[in-house]
């Protein structure tokens, strides 16, 4: 019989192993329509509920899609996004934040904050640092606003009505021995 640790890695590799799979599978599922996505919500859930499990299946994610498309400006993009997105609700699950306005407008800022960083890393890698970099980069970043806005106003859609029943769901059929440790609020006047 193994040992019950042993066991437990073994389950949490594969847990692990499915949110991977559960990112790719859900980004190729949805890659015929410009710029809806559902990757920033499973990473944010996963974030949420699974905490550093969560921020390693971003990075194999982001491992997949270089196998798959190859490497350009992007994968810098990614290295630096899905970490960070599935890092920030990795916070709030940490402190058990579960109004819904909050979870959806940090989701919101993030996937604002999507084409910024990619704008900023297109223009410093594709074009350099020279003069003229802000000029170059407010081309860049006004020629993706409208995808921009498209992936904001989906996620913000997401975010309000499906994260909260996920992360129940979620809760409900995992073992709490693979999630996230809540950190208790202590009180600010004693």
């Amino acid at each position: 019989m193994a040992n019950p640790s042993r066991r437990d890695r073994a389950k949490k590799i594969a847990i692990i192993a499915m949110m991977s799979a559960t990112l790719e599978g859900a980004k190729l599922a949805l890659s015929f329509i410009p710029n809806v996505e559902i990757v920033t919500l499973l990473c944010a859930l996963y974030g949420y509920v699974f905490s550093w499990s969560g921020i390693i299946a971003a990075y194999l994610f982001v491992a997949i899609e270089s196998l798959i498309w190859g490497f350009n400006t992007w994968v810098i993009t990614y290295l630096i996004y899905w970490p960070l997105v599935t890092f920030c609700f990795m916070l709030l699950g940490k402190y058990d934040i579960k109004n819904r306005l909050v979870i959806t407008l940090t989701a919101s800022v993030l996937t604002v904050f999507f084409g910024v960083l990619s704008s900023l890393i297109d223009t410093g890698l594709l074009s350099g640092f020279y003069e003229n970099f802000f000029k170059r980069f407010s081309i860049i970043y006004v020629r993706g606003v409208v995808f921009n806005l498209i992936q904001t106003i989906c996620n913000f859609a997401l975010f309000l009505g499906l994260f909260r029943p996920l992360e129940k769901k979620i809760n409900e059929i995992c073992p709490d021995k693979f999630k996230s440790k809540k950190i208790k609020a202590r009180p600010l006047i004693r």
